[in-house]
């Protein structure tokens, strides 16, 4: 498993790769996750079921995404996939430069490759199209592509001109004992609003600062509970201070994964005021412990719940008041119950399911052969007239460093590590991931 984006740092993707992680080892699978230096967590650490992680330091360029280099990450992955005896590489998240080097440096070496979409893009602004030029980039040399729901999927086809019949849908889970709603519910005599986000702008950061205020004007007995950390962060204090919301309104700042429901069995209703949002776990997260959740209609959001379990709103500051509004009537006049929105979540949801599913990519991929040397430079030429070039370049160039890193410091002389000792289930072949 290959990404910028792992613990200590919380999010949806970390999740994602730590808890398919853990069921792809119960199911007999050694896993090896790759990510980058988190301050002083560096090296290799051995994570709960022999879960081994290498925090290699690498330079971070923003929002923990480290420095696209293309080549200098090459001599220590190719390290790591010789003495893990690696067979799949499994890459997660577009905006993860170590993912995109790892995939392109794993085909180099004929290993095969799978890619995980998270997140959703656009096609008009700059951002957007070099973001998109570089998943071509990865996607032209890929065996297999993964996305979290059927917008996600219909956003990576176009985004990266693939043939959608490599691309499947299996989406996010949660583990929903480790989110019980409360034993005895909150009192209704106040409504509280929980929200927990990273707050940066595509997060809906602005629209929060912006309701808020309106709101808690229009409903006296409203509170809210907000939870993240981010740029945006500033915004929500100082619309605190000049509204005088102190005593309604609570900022906790980050918390850590395992204290998720403990800050979400405190309120009624679940905000996510995103702009867009591939998935959206956390809305999951909140269903399970109870709460109704209101919610923007953007991206594959309604694909995650239940008509029943949402209040659907448009992206902007009118529309979420009114659904938010909707929302607090419901839950005080008692018309929605709640109690049972655990046990269908625990239902719909199930990492066990998911990495049955990703079993399956792996095992239809590893029964395909990697295509022919010239099979990948005419995909890579294929991908623009310029940057179709500068591919291909790329690619010429990085099998001459790898015959310059077989010469230099050849693969028979790594040393293999010793797995962690496990049972193996007889009959099905293990992978290396």
């Amino acid at each position: 498993m290959l990404s910028d984006f792992f613990y200590p740092q919380p999010g949806g993707v970390e999740l994602h790769i730590y808890h398919l992680s853990q069921k792809l080892i119960e199911r007999g699978h050694s896993v090896v996750v790759i990510t980058h230096a988190y301050g002083d967590r560096t090296g290799v650490r051995t994570l709960t079921n022999g879960l081994k992680v290498y925090y290699v330091p690498f330079a971070v360029l923003y929002r923990e995404a480290t420095f696209p280099s293309v080549f200098s990450a090459f001599p220590i992955l190719r390290n790591i996939y010789i003495r893990e005896k690696i067979s799949i590489v499994h890459g997660h998240g577009t905006f993860s430069s170590l993912c995109h080097e790892g995939i392109f440096h794993a085909n180099t070496m004929g290993l095969k490759t799978v890619f995980t979409d998270h997140s959703l893009f656009g096609f008009a602004d700059v951002g957007s199209i070099l973001g998109n030029k570089l998943l071509k980039f990865t996607l032209s040399d890929i065996d297999h592509v993964i996305c979290v729901s059927h917008t996600c999927k219909e956003n990576t086809v176009l985004r990266a001109t693939i043939d959608p019949t490599r691309v499947s849908v299996i989406p996010n889970a949660v583990i929903a004992e480790d989110f019980q709603p409360a034993q005895k519910p909150p009192s209704t005599d106040h409504i509280t609003v929980v929200v927990m986000s990273r707050l940066f702008q595509n997060k809906g950061a602005d629209l929060l600062t912006a309701l808020i205020p309106r709101v808690c004007s229009k409903i006296p007995y409203l509170n809210f509970l907000i939870a993240g950390d981010g740029p945006k962060f500033i915004d929500l204090e100082q619309m605190r201070e000049q509204y005088q919301l102190q005593d309604r309104v609570e900022l906790i700042g980050s918390v850590k994964h395992e204290e998720v429901r403990d800050v979400m069995i405190q309120g009624h209703i679940y905000l996510h005021a995103s702009l867009t949002e591939a998935f959206g776990t956390v809305l999951v997260e909140a269903a399970s412990c109870g709460l109704l959740v209101v919610t923007t209609k953007v991206g594959g959001i309604p694909e995650v719940l239940p008509s029943q379990m949402t209040v659907f709103a448009n992206p902007d500051e009118d529309s979420l008041v009114d659904a938010l509004t909707e929302a607090v009537a419901s839950i005080k006049e008692g018309t929605i119950d709640t109690s049972r929105f655990h046990g269908r979540i625990k239902d719909m949801y199930d990492w066990g399911d998911v990495a049955a599913r990703t079993e399956s990519v792996y095992r239809a991929i590893d029964a395909q052969d990697k295509p022919d040397l010239l099979t990948r430079l005419v995909g890579h030429y294929e991908c623009g007239l310029f940057a179709g070039k500068l591919f291909v370049l790329c690619v010429v160039v990085d099998i001459f460093l790898w015959t310059l890193l077989e010469w230099w410091y050849p693969g028979d002389s790594i040393e293999i590590v010793k797995k962690w000792p496990r049972k193996k289930r007889n009959g099905m072949k293990k992978f290396q991931i």
